[in-house]
């Protein structure tokens, strides 16, 4: 669809619209704190297992890698548009905090790792059906909706590092605190979702769904923009918390500040939650090849300048750091709004799907890159080679602003 097109979409009425997005929100939020439940205690990994920085960071990356098969088997089985979303999001949830429980019982980072793997393959069923779920609500305000769900997955993500920030907690507290939570989560979905007034057409499978995504020039544009948005962000989310921690030390090797750095990390990854619904309401209005180039254009720049941070003071420090965790995610969402809008009806879910799958991969080399990036030419340095994804993404997005409306 057309930024001209999307004007004229009728108003959204249901009364119960906003019921059921607070519904996914909160289930989304609850859900998504698995990803970097192991991520926030690595540092106590790296003790306990006597780990080098970039083994550490695999307890990120291996969930990377699950997320991208999940999502690929799901693509290819068209179970996104085969299965209720519902029952979909619900299985998968529960799953997954089964197997993020599961690390608590390894006693070696290969176990973990395995672990890890099978809570991002669950992962797959949790994100890219409740963008879904939730478009089946609204047309005209999809871009804030979307943008909702975005945030509130957001806020989930960083919640591992807030109870990791809590006095006295442990490794086992903050996986436990997220297992919980996606079993609510899929609780909440089961018995209190239902889809909306403008719900996708069921299909059946076939082999055939992907290749006609794939066909689709919309869908090939606003996927060479998220592209380029996910080179730079799930690199951000992992290392800006130990660029942080690090930057306190080097400043003052004697200060004890975990918990101040720890907050500050929390802050930057979480105010991205904001970042999502502000996105959404701009992206309604003017435009969303506006709202993500400016997003891209702003956390690329952020990307650059947050290495002359290192070091210094932390009143230099978080401003940037919460500006960054701000723009890196508010256009997020409307990638994935693109879709909806740019794909035949009967295809939404595995277009989300596929689009997730390749994001997500691209992502699992990134973040093994900056800390190799670090050790060679040190943090101030690290994260300018995430700058080249947002520079892309604005090509590609130019591109698809001008994409004719369909006839």
């Amino acid at each position: 669809m057309s930024e001209t097109a999307r004007t004229t979409v009728a108003p959204d009425t249901d009364p119960a619209r906003w019921r059921m997005l607070a519904l996914v929100a909160l289930a989304e939020l609850l859900g998504m704190s698995l990803w970097f439940a192991a991520s926030a205690v690595s540092a106590q990994y790296q003790t306990r297992w006597l780990l080098t920085s970039s083994e550490a960071a695999w307890l990120t990356t291996v969930v990377q890698l699950g997320f991208v098969g999940g999502t690929a088997m799901s693509a290819l089985l068209n179970l996104a548009d085969v299965w209720p979303t519902k029952r979909l999001f619900t299985v998968s949830a529960l799953l997954a905090a089964v197997g993020n429980a599961m690390v608590l019982t390894a006693s070696d980072l290969s176990t973990a790792l395995l672990w890890r793997f099978l809570t991002g393959f669950c992962l797959a069923g949790v994100y890219p059906p409740a963008m879904k779920m939730i478009a089946t609500w609204f047309r005209a305000r999809r871009g804030l909706a979307v943008g909702t769900v975005v945030g509130a997955l957001t806020v989930g993500k960083a919640l591992p590092y807030l109870v990791k920030a809590l006095p006295g907690a442990t490794i086992t507290n903050v996986t436990l605190a997220a297992s919980v939570g996606a079993v609510l989560a899929g609780c909440a979905i089961a018995l209190g979702y239902r889809d909306g007034p403008y719900p996708f057409p069921p299909r059946r499978f076939s082999w055939t769904l992907v290749g006609e995504v794939v066909r689709t020039r919309p869908w090939r544009l606003a996927m060479g923009g998220y592209l380029g948005h996910m080179w730079e962000l799930y690199a951000a989310w992992t290392w800006l918390p130990v660029f942080i921690a690090a930057s306190v030390t080097a400043r003052d090797p004697q200060a004890l500040h975990s918990g101040a750095a720890t907050l500050i990390a929390f802050a930057a990854l979480a105010v991205g939650g904001v970042g999502c619904v502000w996105g959404g309401i701009l992206a309604d209005k003017r435009g969303r090849a506006w709202l993500v180039n400016l997003s891209m254009a702003i956390s690329g720049i952020c990307a650059l300048l947050i290495g002359l941070t290192f070091g210094r003071s932390l009143w230099l420090l978080a401003p940037l750091a919460l500006v960054w965790g701000f723009f890196v995610i508010a256009d997020s969402a409307q990638f994935s709004v693109m879709v909806t809008e740019g794909v035949p009806p009967h295809a939404v879910g595995t277009a989300l799907t596929l689009q997730t799958s390749l994001g997500f991969l691209l992502t699992a080399g990134v973040i093994q890159l900056v800390p190799v990036l670090a050790d060679q030419l040190g943090w101030p340095w690290a994260f300018t080679i995430l700058a080249v994804g947002p520079a892309l993404g604005i090509a590609a997005i130019r591109r698809l602003s001008v994409q004719p409306p369909a006839p």
